[in-house]
């Protein structure tokens, strides 16, 4: 699915089984952040596992302009010289596409780099709120200003006219990203800084990976709960030589919920229970809707048969995979509820609305709130086009409408470029009729 003029759709004929085994692409969360961090550090470092596909290439393009001479020594390696924490090249345009997990953390790396920089990306990311990030990135005493929309991208950075100030607040409500954005830029200043989080934050398992991160590059943090985090005095990234990047738990979860509808066994390689990933607790909601879940070192497997039980779960730990959770509550014998999930609002589309109106589609009820879904399955699903929003996610999670004995016709579907170029290659490679 790669090349040319973009494939309009792709149709999924009907099937009733899911059996195999899948070897997952590196996660994208661990390897954006992985590349960031090995070019801030002192040192090389040599890196295997990370993620091939679009959210990476802009982050690798970014640093590559900033004067990181990385190499790609094979799929998914690479050698990253570090910068020791300063880049090199003090202007530049970066174009990020819609690389969230590029975005923020460049942002907030280059807003203490004492350098002139503009981000942009696609018309969406100009869609995506980042003035929580930049609100707490002036609150140090950055200069960053809007180059369109107050309060969202694109952004122009300047070198800071005052020193640094040594606390910021962050809200915590809004995005993780922006908080692991600020975390990772913090050895940054040459002197110890702090950030505090102002409210509930969303999506802790994402920051949990952020400071496991920058542990292994030699930056603990000094934190009280979820409410405070600062840099002690001298720190500093430092390589550790080499780093295998985890196979990705939020792509894990299309497979396993696979294995959980179309009989299995289904099982994943490259994650398991030990994982630093939030994203690995999925298993916890098929638990809960009846499948059956073991796991080993590096591979977890799952199987099961419709019906599967309702629930009624706040899913706030795992927005990604809650996606994953909400198409197989159309395999229920009963209505399900997703709760405390608003950061859906500002991903890669509303996926709130969004995942509401495609499983409308498909014959399901739902009722959609400010930050959950109530969905009650039909007695049979009905054949459907849906369409993805330019959203990887969308893409992927309604491909398992297919297990259901129905076609459906995904548009879009190269959307899924973004973290998982083969997804529906994989997919295909699984399921039958």
């Amino acid at each position: 699915m790669s090349g040319g003029a973009r494939q309009p759709h792709l149709d999924l004929a009907p099937a009733t089984r899911a059996a195999g085994t899948i070897r997952l692409p590196g996660s994208k969360s661990i390897s954006n952040r992985t590349l960031l961090l090995a070019a801030l550090a002192d040192g090389e470092t040599s890196l295997r596992g990370v993620l091939e596909a679009d959210d990476t290439a802009r982050m690798l393009d970014a640093l590559l302009t900033l004067g990181v001479a990385w190499t790609r020594t094979g799929t998914g390696e690479y050698t990253v010289p570090g910068v020791g924490g300063a880049f090199p090249v003090r202007q530049a345009e970066l174009f990020l596409g819609n690389a969230g997990t590029a975005f923020r953390p460049l942002t907030a790396a280059l807003a203490l780099a004492r350098g002139t920089y503009r981000l942009s990306g696609v018309p969406r990311m100009h869609e995506r709120p980042i003035g929580g990030l930049v609100d707490a990135l002036r609150g140090l005493g950055a200069e960053i200003g809007y180059l369109g929309r107050e309060g969202y991208p694109p952004l122009e950075i300047r070198p800071a006219a005052r020193a640094l100030g040594d606390v910021t607040t962050v809200r915590g409500d809004v995005s993780s990203q922006f908080l692991s954005a600020l975390l990772m830029a913090l050895p940054l200043a040459g002197k110890p800084l702090a950030v505090q989080v102002a409210g509930e934050l969303v999506s802790k398992p994402y920051v949990e990976i952020t400071l496991d991160l920058m542990r292994r590059f030699g930056v603990a943090l000094e934190r009280d709960g979820w409410s405070r985090f600062a840099s002690p005095a001298g720190a500093r990234y430092r390589g550790p030589g080499r780093l295998d990047v985890e196979g990705d738990a939020s792509s894990a979860s299309y497979f396993l919920a696979a294995g959980a509808v179309g009989g299995g066994p289904v099982r994943v390689e490259g994650v398991d229970g030990t994982s630093i990933q939030g994203d690995v607790r999925f298993v916890e909601v098929l638990r809960a809707m009846g499948a059956e879940v073991t796991s080993g070192s590096g591979w977890i497997e799952v199987g099961g048969r419709p019906p599967l039980r309702p629930i009624d779960a706040d899913l706030n730990h795992i927005p990604d995979a809650a996606m994953t959770a909400a198409v197989l509550a159309l395999f229920a014998d009963g209505p399900s509820t997703i709760r405390n999930v608003a950061s859906w609002r500002v991903k890669e589309t509303d996926r709130l609305a969004a995942m509401a109106t495609e499983l409308r589609k498909v014959g399901a009820r739902v009722e959609e709130g400010a930050d959950f879904l109530r969905i009650e399955p039909p007695a049979q699903l009905v054949p459907a086009t849906i369409d993805t929003y330019d959203d990887h996610r969308m893409a992927m999670c309604f491909s398992l409408v297919a297990l259901g004995q129905v076609a459906v016709r995904i548009n879009d579907p190269e959307c899924v470029a973004k973290t998982f170029p083969d997804y529906f290659q994989a997919f295909a490679g699984l399921v039958s009729a």
